[in-house]
Order: structure tokens, then sequence, then C-alpha cells
């Protein structure tokens, strides 16, 4: 199996740039992480998808948060891309409609937060628009946040609960764009509106979807970058946490005179922390 990856690319031209990303590896890792399956790990890896793409469009060197509600307000997924290629996920969907799938057609909102150089965070929330996919909420926060024209295509392959395969591509148009260069752009990628052709015949890797997507344009590679799932919690940072909790809650938990365990909502690494490592909390800096 190929490692998950991410081609940038532009057009000699200046018309057109493209980003390519092959993230089958990082989603089979997220879903196993959270226990995803079927129609919910398929979503959840088209939105690990995007965010990838939302990153390595507008912030590689940074950290992007994607939150997708769905139309029951209780129903959301988490992307959570790092720079280093990393990238992380939340699925909390209610029991009752895991089976069902996460819908998203009729109040689903997208919230994307980037980090921005100087520290700050930059947010942006779109409706869900009525096509109902992530794809076109990912489209429409661009268009509507971002304020640049960029056409996004998402997708998962998945066989009963196991992820085959997952990535997508990201074109943007630059000011050089002549407009029948824009046509022929609009016409093409109608072809890719949905993943699943290129999956369907094993066009999907990211040399193959800038082949696709820039059919007869000369173009450039300018940068190639690794994905891979991950986490970024530890000890440490566990230990941070629990240093917020009241003096009583901690003093509660020395009471009970046991090792106090925690899982990594994320990943599902378990920590442990001693009596005596939960009696350092109490004293003073």
């Amino acid at each position: 199996m190929a490692r998950d990856r991410v081609l940038r690319a532009m057009s000699d031209d200046g018309s057109f740039r493209v980003i390519a990303a092959q993230t089958t590896e990082t989603v089979r890792g997220a879903s196993t992480a959270q226990r995803a399956s079927g129609a919910i790990a398929c979503a959840f890896g088209e939105l690990l998808t995007g965010a990838v793409l939302v990153r390595e469009s507008m912030a590689p060197d940074l950290r992007v948060q994607v939150i997708l509600q769905g139309d029951d307000p209780r129903a959301r997924m988490v992307a959570d891309a790092h720079p280093g290629g990393t990238t992380r996920g939340l699925v909390q969907i209610p029991v009752a409609d895991a089976a069902g799938g996460m819908r998203i057609g009729e109040r689903g909102l997208l919230q994307i937060a980037r980090t921005l150089h100087n520290g700050s965070i930059h947010q942006g929330v779109v409706s869900v628009p009525e096509a109902g996919t992530i794809s076109s909420a990912f489209m429409s926060y661009m268009q509507s946040s971002e304020q640049i024209v960029t056409m996004i295509a998402v997708g998962c392959q998945m066989d009963g609960d196991d992820v085959l395969a997952a990535g997508g591509y990201l074109v943007q148009l630059l000011p050089e764009l002549e407009e029948e260069l824009l046509m022929v752009m609009t016409e093409r990628l109608r072809d890719f509106e949905s993943m699943a052709p290129l999956f369907a015949r094993n066009a999907a890797s990211p040399e193959e979807l800038l082949a696709e997507t820039l059919y007869g344009m000369p173009h450039t590679v300018v940068g190639t970058s690794e994905l891979a799932f991950g986490c970024t919690c530890s000890p440490a940072r566990l230990a941070a946490s629990l240093a917020t909790l009241s003096k009583a809650d901690i003093k509660a938990m020395l009471e009970e005179g046991r090792m106090l365990d925690i899982e990594c909502d994320f990943c599902r690494t378990r920590y442990e922390y001693s009596p005596e490592q939960l009696r350092g909390l109490l004293q003073p800096n």
C-alpha cells in the first residue's frame, strides 16, 4: 500500500492551482480509532480529506480544524489536520442514529478554524448546501468565507466496513484565468464531481488526479508531502489537562487510592496516573 501523500501543482500559464491527496491509510487509522464503520466511516473519511485539502491550500504549515454538524445537533464529526501531515478526528453520533448514517442535507453546518501566522484563529461557518454532500460544503466555505472560487471533490470507497480508498482534489481559479480556459476546466471537472468513477478504475492516486484534472494543460508540480493518521496526545499533555481540575476534585480522586485511567478521545491511547502523580498536582508551582 502506497503511503498517503499530497501533490501540489500549478498550470504553467498561471490559471489553475491543483492539490491532490491520497488519504486511505489516514482515514483507515482514524476510523479504526473512532470505531466508525459503514456510511459513518465514509463520511468521516471525506471530512478528514477535506480538512487536509483546506490546510494544504490555506495554511500548509499551520493547523486546521473542521467540525461538521448534522441535521441532528447532537451528531457531529471533527477533523484535526496538523502541519507535518498528521491528521486525527472525532466521531460523535447518537447510537440510535449510527446505523442510518449522518444526515446533513437540511440543517447541517460546516465550521472551519485555521491558525494564522500571527497566532490568531480565523473561523468561518457555512450551511451545508442543498446538495447535502461534504464536497459541496467545503466548496461553499471556500467561496463564502475565503472568497476563493474553488472546486473540491472528496471521496471514500468502502467494502462493507473496510476503507478501501480515500482521497480527493482541489482546483482553485487564479487571477490570470481566461474565460475560455474556465469553460474547458468546468466541463472537464463535470466528469469528476464524484470520486467514485476514479476509485472504480484505480485512478485516484495524486499523480493520476493531477493528470485527469489538468489533462492537456502544461503544469508543474510545486510541492509534495506525506500524510498519516497521528495524534498529539502525550502523558505530559494529559497531565496538564488534569492540572486544570479543582483541588477538591483531585483530592477526591486521591481518596479512592487507585490508579487513574484516562483514554485519549482521538486515538484511544490509554494513560495511567498514580496517586503520587496526582498528589504532585496539588503542590504549588
